[in-house]
């Protein structure tokens, strides 16, 4: 079996990471948009727009439980990361 050059290493290295990236773009690509509804803008929740994330964070079940204002649905994901998924605007 013939022993392959440094040259031709580097061309197939270099084709299979373009491969690869390729793919990866093609994944993240087709990524379905995102439906997560963000933080509303209005002047309830203003306040938070100052603070940072974890420590908004703890007053949104003041509002966002079974007997508050807003509850969340019974398969809402769990309720202490609010701001990793509803982005500020």
């Amino acid at each position: 079996m013939p022993e392959l050059t440094k040259s031709k290493k580097s061309i197939i290295f270099n084709v299979l990471f373009l491969l690869i990236c390729g793919g990866i773009f093609l994944f993240l690509w087709n990524a379905p948009p995102e439906t997560t509804a963000k933080l509303p803008d209005d002047q309830d929740h203003a306040p938070f727009f100052k603070m940072e994330k974890k420590e908004a964070e703890k007053n949104c079940e003041q509002c966002h439980n079974p007997e508050g204002v807003a509850p969340l649905p019974e398969d809402h994901p769990p309720k202490y990361r609010c701001l990793f998924c509803h982005k500020r605007q």
